[in-house]
């Protein structure tokens, strides 16, 4: 199981008073401190875009690739207290760290995740604030987006199911499994993001939640949507789509027989 106390032979670690900051060398090769700040990209005219939830998510280019920069940001009523703070306990506690750590291992054993750049955590009393750097996925849109165009296919939809069962098999936890963090490529390949708050932890009844916590997902966006943009038979297609992983998972695992 992944050990979250070890930070890692490849991964560098700089201090620069009450800021902190991990990254991956080899990721980026001129990354400095100043990647975490969007005045900066905004002054060199090399932002490209950004996406809005919780909080807004920038795109911006270096050297011909493209990566994005995410503040962490509070929901629901913790908001109200406080917008982006958070109380700190010791540094691999903190969120930007654990996500930036988690990304590394999911990265390193082949599961379709954004390439994790750096991390940022800035002290402030007894609280912090936190950033996290991904590389950009070229030619993607989410599932919601593709919901609302209405051109999935039943193919899709077992699709998505084997990409969530490949994670489960692999032990992954996602805190927010929604059809916002599930992208498709122009290839159709299927990735997901987000994993703040995310963890390894033995299958059980989590793997469940999580796929409950997608059909609610669905569900609602295609309240607003046109009738028959989902329904049984393609929520049906998705579970054939993760117990096919999870049947060839066991088999694989099962002992030869002679």
């Amino acid at each position: 199981m992944f050990d979250w106390r070890v930070i890692g032979p490849g991964i560098r670690r700089e201090q620069d008073g009450a800021s902190v900051m991990l990254y991956e060398p080899l990721s980026a090769d001129n990354f400095s401190a100043f990647w975490f700040e969007p005045a900066w990209w905004a002054a060199r005219g090399a932002i490209r875009g950004a996406a809005h939830g919780r909080g807004t998510t920038l795109f911006f280019e270096d050297g011909g690739r493209r990566y994005a920069l995410r503040h962490y940001r509070r929901g629901g009523l913790m908001a109200r207290l406080s917008a982006d703070r958070y109380l700190f306990r010791r540094e691999l506690s903190t969120r930007p760290v654990r996500e930036f750590l988690l990304l590394i291992h999911l990265h390193a054993i082949g599961l379709p995740v954004p390439a994790p750049i750096g991390a940022r955590v800035v002290r402030d009393g007894l609280f912090y604030r936190g950033d996290l750097i991904t590389e950009m996925i070229p030619g993607t849109q989410t599932l919601a987006e593709r919901l609302s165009t209405g051109t999935l296919q039943v193919a899709d939809w077992i699709a998505v199911g084997r990409l969530v069962a490949q994670f489960h098999h692999k032990h992954v936890f996602h805190a927010d499994l929604n059809a916002h963090n599930i992208l498709v490529d122009d290839a159709q390949r299927w990735w997901l993001i987000d994993f703040d708050r995310g963890d390894l932890r033995e299958p059980g009844l989590w793997c469940d939640s999580n796929l409950v916590r997608l059909r609610r997902s669905v569900l609602k966006i295609c309240d607003a949507l046109p009738a028959g943009r989902f329904n049984e038979t393609l929520w049906t297609a998705l579970l054939a789509g993760y117990r096919d992983v999870k049947m060839r998972a066991d088999a694989a695992a099962a002992p030869t027989q002679r």
